[in-house]
């Protein structure tokens, strides 16, 4: 099955975010499109609430759009046991003419080596290794299986280590270079069995089905001989007896493996330092696949389509390896750039779950009571249920229809239920805080951050600016940010407190006028961070300039 298309809102994801995200990949589908919503975060408590209000689980949290093995069409090369023979091995490059190599499997699935082309050729063009097997052993059942033959007596469990003789000279010359343990290639001459069997361990292997007398068992069974009847003839049984021994004897190991989830870029510095031309891959440490040089470790862009903002600084890690698709979004466009047309819906209204109700209205399809419901509550957390300067009339239209289509019949509670669930002043730790929504913003060079708190309670968040100032200063710090701001929005007040560290040239003086003597901007009338801080901060910089 073809990848899914990802539909993604923004980094430090908020309710507008991920349920806009969860909405649109429901349009899609019934659209038919291949989607799956995602998210670039953390879930936030009001998120949370929301989501298990209406029991919609949460969407695949993407940490990376960096592209690894995973993103690679693999070759799916066969794998053996241990136990298998090179000429098991030999048939599947032949029938497999792009094979350079094959992993080696035990008992528990796990790669223990590798065997290649150049293993077996070399084994085969080594003359000393096709006479004798005293650097290794083969079953009595492989060398029986290889040969296509038939054990007449002998134990098949057993293993052969010794050398390979070739009886095509005279009894008494055959004789003086044998030795028990030794196996040797005879045709139909019984005086010859006879003299071989009498000294004792020997193995003989009968070329073209020759025929065995009952005497001549009787002998080897007395002897703790071995007879093997092969149908091919002397010279091609000598060549494949050397086939029969374990690909373990001959395998490289240990065996330089990849996971599944390794970066490409990784992988590439990897291979351009090692010595293989192949490479088995892994997945939660079971082979799927192999890699190797020839192949062009570059993927196929992961398509994708992005919710609740436009800015590169905002987005998941990656997406500039990405295809983007499609954007849908209400705030001001922030530079991303695309190798090709997109489609984009970007609309001033209060939140991106207006869009997406009004497209869903529009183009016919029918909406669950669930979707509806979080569709109103991304409205409500976005518009801080309406009181946000960036509500439109467009907003409020749609709110009342979903919260009928949802079947909420006191919106006003399931508001003010959902904004406490926001309200983590007590919950959260001052650090977790400043990381729980916070926005990247790029002035010319000078990058700046503004994260959001909204409270219930002015009085206990005035309680813990100290806490939060030290928080803010530690994370400005330690991510090196040219400035970082935390709004304290009062949403029953209607009010924003500002925190900042790191305030450069006055630009927060201009922007916002004189500070209070404990350090912060009260700000009356201030909720959006989007039309209320960050235009008075670009006309900052820009006199700054």
């Amino acid at each position: 099955m073809d990848k899914p298309i990802y539909i993604i809102g923004h980094q430090h994801p908020d309710t507008d975010s991920v349920c806009s995200a969860i909405a649109y990949a429901y349009l899609k589908k019934q659209m038919g499109w291949n989607v799956e919503p995602a998210r670039a975060g953390k879930l936030n408590p009001e998120t949370v609430f929301a989501l298990e209000y209406f029991h919609i689980p949460a969407p695949r949290l993407i940490n990376y759009f960096y592209p690894s093995l995973e993103d690679i069409k693999l070759l799916q090369a066969p794998a053996v046991g241990v136990q298998a023979t090179l000429r098991d091995v030999g048939k599947l490059f032949v029938e497999n003419p792009r094979l350079k190599s094959v992993p080696v499997l035990d008992e528990e699935e796990n790669v223990v080596g590798i065997i290649t082309v150049g293993d077996l050729a070399k084994r085969y063009y080594e003359e000393e290794s096709i006479k004798e097997l005293e650097h290794g052993s083969a079953s009595f059942a492989n060398i029986v299986d290889t040969l296509e033959g038939r054990l007449l007596c002998g134990d098949v469990n057993k293993t052969f280590s010794g050398k390979i003789k070739l009886g095509a000279s005279r009894v008494s010359t055959i004789l003086s270079d044998v030795a028990p343990g030794d196996m040797i290639i005879l045709g139909d001459r019984e005086d010859a069995q006879k003299e071989l069997l009498g000294l004792g361990h020997v193995c003989l292997v009968l070329t073209r089905n020759t025929r065995v007398s009952e005497d001549i068992i009787r002998l080897a069974e007395e002897k703790d001989g071995v007879i093997i009847v092969t149908p091919f003839d002397s010279y091609r049984t000598a060549r494949l007896i050397n086939q029969s021994i374990p690909v373990s004897l001959v395998m490289t190991s240990p065996v330089v493996c990849f996971n599944a989830t390794d970066q490409l870029s990784d992988v590439k510095e990897k291979i351009l330092s090692a010595k293989y031309v192949t490479y088995p891959v892994l997945r939660k440490g079971k082979y799927i696949g192999i890699i190797d040089r020839g192949m062009m470790l570059e993927p196929e862009r992961q398509q994708v389509i992005l919710v609740d903002h436009n800015e590169r600084s905002q987005a998941v890690e990656g997406i500039e390896e990405t295809q983007i698709l499609e954007i849908i979004d209400h705030h001001r466009l922030g530079g991303l750039t695309t190798g090709a047309p997109i489609y984009i819906r970007q609309e001033p209204v209060g939140s991106t779950a207006t869009i997406i109700a009004n497209m869903m209205w529009n183009l016919g399809y029918g909406m669950p009571p669930k979707i509806a419901g979080i569709l109103f509550a991304a409205m409500v957390s976005d518009t801080l249920y309406f009181r946000s300067p960036t509500t439109t009339e467009a907003d409020r239209v749609a709110a009342k229809r979903l919260a009928v289509q949802a079947g909420i019949e006191d919106p006003e509670d399931f508001a003010m239920q959902l904004l406490r669930a926001g309200s983590v002043l007590n919950t959260m730790a001052p650090a977790d805080i400043i990381r729980n929504d916070f926005k990247e913003f790029d002035f010319g060079d000078v990058r700046v951050t503004v994260s959001q708190i909204n409270i219930m309670d002015r009085q206990l968040a005035l309680e813990k600016l100290p806490e939060l100032q030290e928080a803010l200063d530690a994370f400005r710090l330690r991510e090196k940010y040219t400035m970082s701001l935390l709004m304290v929005t009062d949403v029953l007040g209607e009010a924003t407190d500002l925190l900042e560290s790191g305030n450069r040239d006055g630009v927060l003086d201009l922007a916002f006028g004189q500070r209070e003597e404990a350090g912060y901007y009260h700000l009356p009338g201030v909720l959006s961070r989007k039309k209320q801080v960050i235009p008075p901060l670009t006309e900052a910089f820009k006199k700054v300039d």
